[in-house]
């Protein structure tokens, strides 16, 4: 951003993975970054558990349910990621599935996988991981940070607005985020999911404009 593009002050968003990246950005680069959006957040280092809220301790135990439930493909992609590659690398049908699956676990359809996602969208994105040979390169980060060579990072002093569609993979509270970021804007959407920002790009849009205007 600011070697190659020359910006000497910006902002960041990001879901997911991209989530991650932002919250890097705004720890690394306070002088630079205004403020982050993020979809999601790390959990603190360390954490007394005399000192877990009520409300925290049940976010806790539905990761927990969540990770037994719903949680395979991450277990698989931080522990085997090239065993599962070459089957994926190998089956167009096998990389469909898999990356369907997903988009059915994480969206707020309600039973209709079609209301959010047309054929043609899964397609392109099956279709970005196969012609480029790039499904095994996207479990490494999986992987790596689950065997500590990704550095777990501390704590992000720039504002921060977290914003948590329902049908996300984790709610966590206010106090929660809190722990590791300084938390100016928290907002709990009424609809959406894991892939926001093409289930509800109007509520996600607002949600940045508002954030961001403040920090021009």
């Amino acid at each position: 951003m600011h070697d190659e593009l020359r910006f000497g002050r910006y902002v960041a968003h990001g879901g997911d993975l991209g989530a991650g990246i932002t919250s890097r950005l705004g720890e690394a680069h306070p002088e630079a970054v205004l403020g982050i959006h993020p979809m999601a957040v790390a959990s603190p280092l360390a954490c007394d558990a005399a000192g877990v809220t009520p409300e925290e301790r049940a976010y806790l135990a539905s990761v927990a349910a969540w990770s037994a439930e719903e949680g395979g493909y991450l277990h698989q992609q931080s522990t085997r990621p090239l065993t599962l590659s070459y089957g994926l690398a190998d089956s167009p049908t096998g990389l469909l599935a898999w990356l369907v699956e997903k988009y059915r676990a994480g969206s707020d359809r309600g039973g209709d996988l079609s209301s959010r996602f047309s054929d043609d969208f899964l397609l392109t994105q099956a279709s970005l991981y196969w012609f480029t040979h790039t499904i095994s390169t996207s479990f490494r980060p999986y992987y790596e940070y689950a065997h500590g060579l990704t550095r777990r990072f501390e704590r992000v002093n720039v504002p921060t607005a977290l914003a948590l569609f329902p049908a996300d993979l984790a709610q966590p509270p206010r106090s929660w985020a809190e722990r590791t970021y300084n938390i100016t804007r928290y907002t709990r959407m009424p609809r959406g999911g894991h892939f926001a920002a093409h289930e509800e790009p109007e509520l996600l849009a607002h949600d940045l404009t508002q954030f961001f205007r403040a920090h021009r």
